[in-house]
């Protein structure tokens, strides 16, 4: 009888031995888990902190006068438009005017 209740005090010890373990593995995973949850809550904010200056600095104003101070581009007029053919040749997009067949000639005067 006296084996038995060894064996049985050996068996409550190594089952209160394990669960004094396993909770200290619980405690540790739920601390990790909580640090992982702030982490993934603080990029969030990040990311949709990010995604505002984005937008903020992509608004067509401040492109335009990127474009125009960085890029020393120029808004498109019909004067300085060109076209390409398919064949390669390029034509302007607007032709010169021809000046006028009666300003070539003196204008006669009636009487």
């Amino acid at each position: 009888m006296a084996r038995l209740n060894l064996l049985l005090l050996i068996a409550v010890i190594a089952t209160a031995l394990y669960l004094v373990h396993t909770q200290y593995q619980s405690r540790q995973l739920f601390t990790e888990f909580d640090r992982v949850q702030n982490e993934a809550r603080r990029l969030e904010l990040d990311g949709d902190r990010l995604q505002v200056e984005k937008r903020a600095q992509a608004t067509p104003l401040r492109v335009e006068k990127l474009a125009k101070e960085q890029l020393k581009m120029r808004t498109t007029t019909p004067a300085i438009t060109q076209y390409v053919r398919p064949d390669g040749s390029v034509i302007p997009a607007v032709v010169a005017p021809a000046p006028p067949a009666s300003a070539a000639q003196p204008a006669k005067r009636v009487r």
